[in-house]
């Protein structure tokens, strides 16, 4: 019988299209190679979803020279029906904060932040198993 350290991940929480959302959240100017590096996809996957993304308005591509610079719009809601009400930005900032070192705020996140959404009603999971029983 296997460890679970002895297996290799079968799936993730996160989508390739939040990763590479994620990886240009993290360097606008990117390329779309180093992209698939990171994150185990081959360049033309990246290019589809970059595509993908760009027809749903949830980033912009201006030419700079021989290279991209992407702008991300971080007020665009989620596509899932359960999270619509959400903005992108929130899996943005909660991933890309993680990347500072303690104490340093990233340039621009007064200006780039969206507004919080409503807090849901705080509920433990015990309740939250009963109240869909």
């Amino acid at each position: 019988m296997n460890s679970s350290g002895d297996r290799s991940p079968t799936w993730t929480f996160l989508t390739h299209h939040a990763r590479v959302l994620l990886e240009i959240a993290r360097d606008p100017q990117v390329r779309l190679r180093d992209i698939a590096a990171r994150i185990g996809i081959t360049e033309r996957a990246v290019q589809g979803i970059v595509t993908d993304l760009h027809e749903a308005g949830y980033l912009t591509r201006t030419k700079v020279g021989r290279r991209n610079h992407y702008t991300l719009n971080l007020d665009q809601s989620f596509r899932y029906p359960t999270e619509a009400g959400l903005p992108v930005g929130l899996l943005v900032n909660m991933f890309t904060q993680r990347d500072l070192p303690d104490g340093v705020e990233a340039p621009g996140d007064a200006a780039r932040e969206p507004a919080a959404p409503p807090a849901p009603p705080a509920m433990t999971i015990g309740a939250a198993a009963q109240a869909t029983s």
